[in-house]
């Protein structure tokens, strides 16, 4: 990697409607930039670190309207990578500043590292839900519920810090 660093965080896209990328009504930003290059990943539009948008202030203002509405139930972090190394200032940055404005709203991460590579980041302790692990294509099952491949865990972060182990979310 060259000695390029991020400014802000860049996305390739938001759906305000999720319902697959955690429970209830989501608010889910595809951040841009991926450092697995997972085989058969469904969005490999987003592993250059330097395309898609900008998540800039208006950006930032169309998700905390939406977060103000009582039937939205979170935000869901997902892309390319919020945790590659370039987006993890901004991406804290922003799950600070969601829990701060909207303490109620769930914040779910999706990410290519292990739980155990990424416990001791800070932006993690205010996460709800962490889904760890890369995309394994041999492993790929469309029955499993909010991930792609089996060797993905959806992880209870309060519950798992509280514990110093993973600690499946309950409702996976």
């Amino acid at each position: 990697m060259d000695n390029w660093e991020a400014e802000t965080l860049n996305i390739s896209g938001i759906v305000d409607d999720s319902i697959v990328d955690g429970p209830g009504l989501r608010y889910t930003i595809f951040v841009q930039g991926c450092p697995h290059g997972c085989p058969e990943c469904h969005n490999p539009v987003t592993w250059d670190i330097r395309g898609g948008i900008p998540f800039d202030q208006a950006a930032k203002d169309e998700l905390f309207e939406e977060l103000k509405k009582d039937y939205v139930s979170g935000v869901t972090l997902s892309g390319g990578d919020p945790l590659h190394p370039d987006n993890r200032e901004e991406t804290g940055r922003l799950i600070d500043e969601i829990c701060d404005r909207f303490p109620g709203k769930t914040i779910w991460l999706y990410t290519g590292y292990d739980w155990e590579e990424i416990c001791g980041l800070p932006c993690i302790r205010k996460v709800d839900v962490v889904v760890d692990g890369e995309f394994v294509a041999g492993l790929k099952d469309s029955s499993l519920r909010w991930k792609g491949s089996s060797n993905q865990r959806v992880i209870d972060v309060q519950r798992s810090l509280l514990t110093g182990a993973a600690v499946i979310h309950d409702r996976s």
